[in-house]
């Protein structure tokens, strides 16, 4: 089955249960710092299950487009991507699990035609220290409709309660989450993840690591929200579905390798025209795993916007793009072939995403820039490498780590090449030096990266109004020219990142400041209006983000009337409901980010 077919037929199913079908949104999320992309299906839809009303109603599918940078170290096997689809449906205080386990279970069995005797499922055992109950209800709905007691396991917050922060101890108030019920395919005792010939078998559960299993679906129940004493109800019950759509057709075909899928064929075959090294051969697999993982995933955030850079989105870009220049090399594909699986990708995609082929020469050009840029880069490290081994019988674990962090080299290529010269390589120090440095970036990115739609604090909402009011002060200042590329929101400070072709006087920055401030003292109401698409574009409310947008939209303006509004924009919220409560803005900084995209960094006092 081809994964176009699934797709459909899960997008079909679900319309004809009274779902509204909505497009994907991009692979940088809108307004939502909390994360440097969009990691799951339920990421953009935050908003409306904390209680926003939805423009499309209250039963909403789709399909995701997701990347998790996570998982890069992951790929490799016969599963793992970064960028996949997550097919993903909502009740948003509609139906619940009754309607929401039927339908899957029916989805999958019916429409996919996959055995039911093949499919195990997972329940939430409670948690006594949150007050979290059992969800024995999961259990009896499933036992219902033909999963025999068996084939239901049982775990704990590690592995059946789902909020986008992990378990509840790692949940920060005013996070959403809840119990949730997954859905597991079983390939039989012969197949797996690790190519193992067998397993025991009373060792083996859904959620072990063998790879007998696959999950293939989770239902997540949203009813509950963090506080600062535990848990409390959301005002409403909500239904959060998300399905891998590699996987779901992986089960649905019974192959457990989401490589052998009809997205990675042609591309499979171009690679191959170029090496003798073939994808059947086992010791090619992981090189050809990666190179096909992190080409597809790059060509999607290029596409969504997203170019190679040395900080934030693009560093993963430029990081991806390595490692799969550094797998070419391993299969033999050297020289500038990183652009040649490009047509292939784009066209197996190009119906359900067309800003694949409409960004075509862009991507293509930032492809042959980064493996020239690298190639030299690589050139540099394998040069300092020889002045290393030339002076000393061991690769230090500090210049092990300067060889990968400064010149792109992994450690398995420090120690093949330690190896031809003879001489031995720290790796318990390049450890040491590498988990600090993880450390560190996890620290900065939770600094830089806290607050979002999760965080409905007043000072938070106070900032995302007050970016409102930038921008169109901005495009008042210095023309139209101006255009939103992306906004960062913490309880300390807005950032602000828009395209304009120079720095800012001081002058202009002043007047920015100014009539930002004007609108503010003005007293002005900020209003939400749910308009048509096409209706909405006629307000002149502005978008940048370049996604498609669904038949409904939400359109916030400051002001009293739409017609007259300062400042519109479609947008999923939050806002405080007049200026006059914002207080103060001040412009703190003001910096180029790159080529064209100027970046503005902002506080506001009381």
């Amino acid at each position: 089955m081809l994964l176009s077919e699934v797709r459909k037929k899960y997008l079909d199913f679900y319309a004809k249960r009274r779902h509204t079908i909505v497009p994907s949104s991009s692979l940088v999320p809108e307004n939502d710092p909390t994360t440097l992309f969009t990691g799951s299906g339920m990421q953009p839809m935050l908003p409306y299950l904390l209680g926003e009303t939805h423009p499309a109603g209250k039963r909403i599918a789709d399909s995701q487009k997701c990347f998790r940078s996570g998982d890069i170290e992951e790929v490799g096997d016969n599963r793992h991507t970064t960028f996949f689809e997550m097919l993903g449906n909502w009740s948003l205080g509609d139906y619940w699990k009754k309607e929401q386990l039927s339908w899957i279970f029916e989805f999958l069995t019916k429409e996919l035609g996959i055995k039911s005797e093949k499919l195990w499922v997972s329940c939430f055992e409670g948690d006594q220290k949150f007050g979290l109950p059992k969800d024995d209800e999961s259990a009896e709905i499933w036992k219902s409709i033909g999963v025999p007691a068996e084939r239901i396991c049982f775990y704990n917050t590690k592995k059946n309660w789902w909020s986008r922060a992990g378990i509840p101890e790692n949940m920060p108030v005013g996070e959403p989450g809840g119990p949730d019920s997954e859905i597991f395919y079983d390939f039989g005792m012969e197949r797996g993840l690790h190519e193992k010939s067998e397993w025991k078998k009373e060792a083996c559960h859904p959620n072990c690591d063998c790879g007998r299993f696959m999950e293939i679906g989770n239902s997540v129940f949203m009813e509950y929200r963090k506080t600062e004493s535990g848990f409390e109800k959301l005002p409403q019950r909500n239904v959060d579905f998300g399905g891998g759509l590699e996987r779901i057709t992986a089960a649905a075909n019974d192959n457990p390798d989401v490589f052998n899928l009809d997205v990675f064929e042609n591309v499979v075959a171009n690679l191959e025209l170029h090496t003798s090294n073939k994808y059947v051969d086992q010791h090619n697999k992981k090189s050809y795993r990666i190179a096909l993982d992190h080409i597809r995933a790059a060509v999607f955030l290029m596409s969504d916007g997203v170019m190679p850079s040395n900080t934030d989105q693009g560093y993963f870009v430029r990081r991806l793009l390595r490692r799969a220049i550094l797998h070419l090399d391993k299969l033999q594909i050297e020289g500038n072939h990183l652009h040649n699986p490009l047509s292939s990708i784009i066209d197996v995609y190009k119906l359900h995403y067309p800003n694949l082929l409409s960004n075509k020469d862009i991507v293509e050009q930032a492809l042959n820039q980064e493996e020239q840029q690298f190639r030299k880069t690589l050139t540099s490290g394998l040069r300092e490498f020889e002045k290393i081994s030339n002076s000393s019988q061991e690769v230090s674990g500090h210049d092990s780590f300067n060889l990968y962090s400064s010149h792109g080299l992994p450690i398995d290529m420090v120690i093949d090449l330690a190896r031809e010269k003879g001489i031995r390589v720290d790796i318990e120090g390049f450890n040491k030096n590498f988990e600090a440095h993880k450390e560190l970036s996890r620290a900065g990115s939770e600094k830089k990266f806290k607050g979002g739609l999760s965080d409905t604090g007043e000072v938070s909402v106070k900032y995302h109004t007050a970016t409102h009011l930038l921008h169109q002060a901005l495009r008042d200042v210095l023309g139209n020219e101006v255009r939103q590329k992306g906004s960062n929101i913490t309880p300390e400070r807005l950032r602000f990142d828009f395209a304009f072709s120079r720095k800012l006087t001081d002058e202009e920055k002043k007047k920015v400041e100014s009539i930002v401030n004007e609108k503010i003292k003005a007293h002005l109401p900020v209003q939400k209006v749910v308009l048509p698409f096409v209706e909405a574009e006629k307000t002149g409310a502005l978008h940048f983000f370049g996604e498609k947008y669904g038949d409904q939209v939400n359109v916030y303006y400051v002001g009293d009337s739409i017609d007259t509004a300062y400042s519109k924009e479609f947008c999923g919220g939050p806002h405080v409901e007049n200026t006059s409560v914002i207080g103060n803005f001040k412009i703190a900084k003001e910096e180029a980010v790159s080529a064209g995209v100027r970046r503005i960094k902002a506080v506001i006092t009381a």
